[in-house]
């Protein structure tokens, strides 16, 4: 299959862009100057941005299918270019005159959240907007909502330089799924497409508070000693008044520690295949 990806170098994208190109597939990633040496070697790269509509043309040029992963800038505000908002219309305007078939869409379990406990965010209301706006149109689409990545212990939210940085209290325990499982899954929901709209859950074999979770990530990463810190979250909400960055965290925060999550992947794990890593083993082989 040919296949158009929009955030293909993120901590999220590039485990799918190496999983489709190893599966055969002809990759096309739209990729920003400099970013080039983050896409597998066999994959055809467009230097570009999503805002101009020749390089999204260019992206989608020959292609039968499209996947989003996107995100929204933690320094951006409301008001900004957002990719999944302004990116996504303008990605489905050159999608239908290229005769695209199918479009697979990174989203989430916790902006779920987004509603409950009088819990308001423009970042949730914008990603949820994005599904909607993905489900009623013409060109089918598959929606993936996972549950947190495992990634984020070494790459992403949780750390910060050389520690695990957690705030506030973790209620409830998350399916932590790791990238590699979650890049099989989308390869073979692609490939298993039939025609029509499908979302998917995606959630691993293990449940853990984000405490939990950080402790045995720590007592098994090997590459280098890490401790766990833990912030105040009235702190937390407190920077959160000054800098867009921070708004962002808490907010994430928030979500993360008080979404309900339950299982609900068994027709993931059915037709897409049952996710491998346990956050142990994946902590041992960073």
């Amino acid at each position: 299959m040919k296949i158009a990806m929009f955030g293909a170098t993120g901590m999220l994208g590039k485990p799918v862009a190496e999983r489709l190109t190893t599966e055969g597939h002809t990759l096309t990633a739209l990729v920003r100057p400099g970013k080039e040496k983050h896409v597998p070697p066999s994959c055809n790269i467009v230097v570009g941005d999503l805002k101009n509509r020749k390089d999204i043309r260019e992206t989608i040029s020959g292609c039968e299918a499209i996947y989003l992963s996107l995100s929204v800038a933690q320094s951006s505000t409301e008001r900004d270019f957002q990719p999944e908002r302004e990116g996504i219309l303008l990605v489905l305007e050159e999608a239908v005159k290229e005769g695209i078939q199918v479009i697979g869409y990174l989203s989430s379990l916790v902006q779920q959240y987004q509603g409950m406990n009088g819990f308001s965010w423009w970042a949730f209301r914008l990603k949820n907007q994005a599904v909607e706006t993905l489900k009623k149109h013409s060109i089918p689409c598959i929606i993936f909502r996972p549950s947190t990545f495992m990634e984020n212990f070494d790459q992403g939210s949780y750390r910060q330089g050389g520690n695990i940085a957690l705030s506030g209290t973790s209620k409830h325990p998350m399916y932590f799924i790791a990238g590699r499982d979650y890049a099989r899954m989308v390869a073979n929901a692609l490939a298993k497409y039939k025609g029509s709209n499908v979302e998917y859950t995606i959630q691993g074999t293990e449940a853990f508070t984000a405490d939990e979770a950080a402790k045995i990530f720590v007592s098994h990463y090997k590459k280098e000693k890490m401790k766990i810190v833990k912030l105040p979250f009235w702190m937390l909400r407190l920077f959160g008044k000054l800098t867009p960055t921070f708004n962002y965290g808490a907010n994430i925060v928030e979500a993360l520690n008080n979404y309900p999550e339950h299982f609900e992947g068994t027709n993931a794990w059915e037709q897409l295949g049952k996710p491998v890593l346990t956050l142990k083993e994946y902590a041992e082989s960073r």
